[in-house]
């Protein structure tokens, strides 16, 4: 049995003020393909197939574009979960109907989890949901983080589970020691929104989705397919794509990576004024790209962002590496200000930190006498 393994579309996504819909439609329509030429039993969808509760509308109309394709026209199933961006209430909208096309979507947590059974796989999908809604639905009170949540989820799980046939768990979650990115949404604080991979040890295949890069966690049956595109500079370095699953009868499965190639990339790009204008640089550059220009240019630069558009259309975010460094500085003297020094040495540090020379034995002299000038005068206030 062959399906494929997505999550995080993120549809009605803005990034820097830019609206990715058209981007989106651009990679789908490649997952689109893929489908045709790989002919699956089953598309999975891991959550967060929009970016937030009410999605506009544009967003909507894109994932009905999709979804009528995939399961409709080309009668591919659909196993999908709500994600933390998702509203649960909305996707699970029609879900009832929805399944008499295969079309499985489970958007509210219910007490019943009995899977989805397609090609002879045991689909178990687990939509996000807040522990307290996990404790209120299974009526546990022990249920305070998202550790106890899935821990509940997963052995009630196993207490039905067939192990002679292949089971996949479809989540959306946090597994500690994955790799974060910028443009995740924290589930918890203080760690309380990690669950541990081990509670997914009963099935032969965990697709997961909330972290973004498809190697967010190396294990050999839990698996992130990662985004659709890059959300956040902090993605830049990462290549997106989605998850080829080739499941045997046995719970066994090869596993393999098929990229997707962006309208335009989301890039990070550094240099001096003079050299990102020169032709012979841009000319061998994507220059229509989403950009993070940072400038190395130590000085004043007039009206660097109008300039650099009129190469450089899409750049989304634009600094200077020495204000980076004066604010380094600044954090760090904040932070020694707060010491209990005096004055001078006061004065000494952030001598140094801005200047970076030293402050010899004639400047602590001068200074020295600048100081009791001021105390004197403030003593005669």
């Amino acid at each position: 049995m062959k399906f494929i393994h997505t999550a995080d579309w993120h549809l009605g996504k803005i990034v820097h003020g830019v609206h990715m819909t058209e981007d989106q439609r651009h990679v789908l329509w490649q997952l689109i393909d893929v489908i045709e030429e790989e002919k699956p039993d089953a598309l999975v969808i891991a959550g967060d197939l929009y970016d937030r509760s009410v999605p506009p509308t544009e967003a909507v109309d894109l994932l009905d574009e999709i979804l009528v394709t995939i399961n409709v026209k080309m009668k591919t199933p659909i196993v999908a979960i709500s994600g933390n961006h998702d509203s649960a209430e909305r996707l699970s909208f029609g879900s009832s109907w929805y399944r008499h096309s295969q079309l499985y979507i489970e958007g509210k947590l219910s007490e019943d989890l009995a899977p989805v059974n397609v090609g002879g796989v045991n689909f178990y999908c687990v939509p996000y949901a807040e522990p307290g809604i996990v404790r209120q639905v299974l009526g546990d009170d022990r249920i305070h983080s998202h550790q106890d949540a899935m821990r509940e989820i997963t052995s009630r799980i196993e207490q039905n589970l067939n192990p002679n046939e292949p089971n996949v768990f479809v989540g959306h979650a946090f597994v500690l020691g994955g790799q974060t990115s910028d443009s995740e949404r924290v589930l918890s604080v203080g760690g309380s929104g990690c669950v541990q991979a081990n509670l997914f040890d009963a099935f032969d295949y965990t697709a997961l989705g909330h972290l973004h890069s498809p190697d967010a966690l190396k294990h050999p049956k839990v698996h992130y397919s990662g985004s659709l595109l890059k959300y956040s500079f902090s993605e830049a370095k990462q290549n997106k794509s989605f998850s080829i699953v080739e499941m045997n009868s046995d719970g066994s499965f090869d596993l393999r990576y098929h990229p997707l190639k962006p309208l335009y990339d989301l890039r990070e790009l550094e240099g001096y004024m003079d050299e990102l204008l020169d032709p012979h640089f841009y000319q061998a550059q994507q220059v229509e790209d989403y950009l993070k220009v940072t400038l190395l240019d130590d000085g004043a630069v007039l009206d660097p962002m109008n300039r650099l558009r009129q190469i450089y259309p899409n750049i989304l975010h634009l600094e200077r590496k020495w204000d980076l460094s004066d604010n380094r500085r600044k954090q760090s003297f904040s932070s020694i200000r707060d010491e209990k020094k005096s004055e001078l040495d006061l004065f000494e540090t952030f001598y140094a930190e801005m200047t970076e020379r030293d402050f010899d034995g004639s400047k602590r002299a001068v200074m020295t006498s600048v100081i009791e000038k001021v105390k004197k005068e403030e003593e005669v206030k």
